[in-house]
């Protein structure tokens, strides 16, 4: 659907994570923009660079959020696009492949003749950061003064985000007690060779870090001391319990496209081409696609060009050819600055430690890389 107001055609992103910020700068430099009008709708005027988000939630230290909260101002070319700030509630399409229009939460509807879905994922706790600054300033006040007062953290969930915590809590008050509770009997998923998963757990252990592994405790109201666990296990001391296990996809919405759309995961259908089966022109990046992968911000590079080049053969009217084949797991797990493990999935596999952890990730969490993306 055209846009009557301008007599332009849409192409619509929806989300500005790793994801749709990635798919909306390479539009931007291959569409015409006499004929198409790049619009990416996004809840927060800023991205919230989420590989530093434990650690910009557990203490000021280098003032993150001053550097990994980066408006969208610059990072698409003047007259090449723009950024609308809102929720979107609901997609009405036309018909099958004839564009149709994003529901807006207040009202406002923006109709495309492409759409791109990369809304990511929600958390829950901590990293469950507000939409406005004003709010995401105070979220973060309130955070590091809970983490700092606390004499035992227990964090529930030892996948990648959990360990982070530890590794962040434990670089800035080392002799605080910290421990996580996973319900499987190794850190992370079988995702994951042994030899990682044991690597990583061995780290954190010599920095302090205790584990309980293979229960699971529920999360506590605020303020409660003392917990115990589903196969009770008593931590008598702890004063602050924090989720920290799995996102949950951000595509709630998306299920008012169609039935079979969204599935009972939260994730979006996808073919080969990263476009919603019965939906010709709408794609999908990032977190929220149901692909049997592990998610991860390293994967969406992949999902762009796929993504990017199949948008453009779309809106030219010529057969969808660039299929996702799927991406090779990479993951760099810090604990703090000065070390962490990871694993590469080439080859047989590689296994890397504190030197590459810190240098790629820990040191300062890729957020120049992220700032230079978004124009900064």
């Amino acid at each position: 659907m055209s846009d009557k107001r301008t007599g332009t055609k849409n192409v619509v992103v929806v989300g500005a994570g790793f994801a749709g910020a990635a798919v909306a700068r390479e539009l931007s430099t291959k569409l015409d923009s006499s004929v198409y009008n790049l619009i990416v709708v996004n809840a927060r005027p800023f991205l919230i660079h989420l590989l530093a988000g434990a650690r910009m939630i557990v203490s000021a230290t280098d003032h993150l959020e001053d550097t990994a909260v980066i408006p969208y101002d610059k990072f698409l070319p003047a007259g090449k696009g723009s950024v609308k700030v809102g929720k979107v509630t609901a997609i009405v399409e036309a018909a099958a492949g004839k564009g149709g229009e994003v529901v807006l939460e207040d009202g406002e509807k923006i109709p495309y003749v492409a759409l791109v879905l990369a809304t990511g994922s929600t958390w829950a706790g901590p990293l469950a950061f507000p939409d406005k600054e004003a709010d995401l300033r105070s979220h973060l006040t309130q955070w590091r003064s809970k983490f700092e007062k606390a004499k035992h953290v227990v964090i529930v969930g030892g996948g990648a985000v959990g360990i982070e915590f530890s590794g962040e809590i434990k670089e800035v008050s080392p002799t605080k007690k910290v421990t996580i509770v996973h319900s499987e009997a190794k850190l992370l998923n079988d995702a994951y060779p042994d030899k990682f998963r044991d690597d990583i757990e061995r780290r954190a252990r010599a920095r302090g870090v205790d584990f309980i592994l293979g229960d699971k405790l529920d999360v506590p109201p605020e303020g409660t001391v003392g917990v115990t666990t589903q196969k009770g296990k008593s931590i008598s001391d702890a004063d602050l319990v924090i989720p920290a296990f799995g996102p949950r996809p951000n595509a709630s919405f998306i299920s008012s496209l169609g039935p079979n759309v969204v599935t009972e995961r939260n994730t979006v259908r996808v073919d080969e081409y990263l476009q919603v089966p019965g939906h010709p022109g709408v794609f999908a990046a990032g977190d929220i696609i149901d692909y049997p992968e592990q998610k991860q911000a390293t994967k969406a590079n992949n999902h762009v060009k796929v993504v990017v080049a199949n948008v453009i053969s779309f809106i030219e009217n010529k057969p969808l050819k660039k299929a996702y084949k799927g991406s090779p797991d990479m993951i760099l797990i810090p604990l703090g600055k000065t070390g962490g493990s990871g694993f590469l999935g080439f080859l047989w596999g590689i296994l890397v430690g504190n030197w590459f952890a810190k240098t790629l990730k820990g040191k300062d969490l890729m957020i120049p890389a992220a700032r230079t993306s978004l124009g900064y």
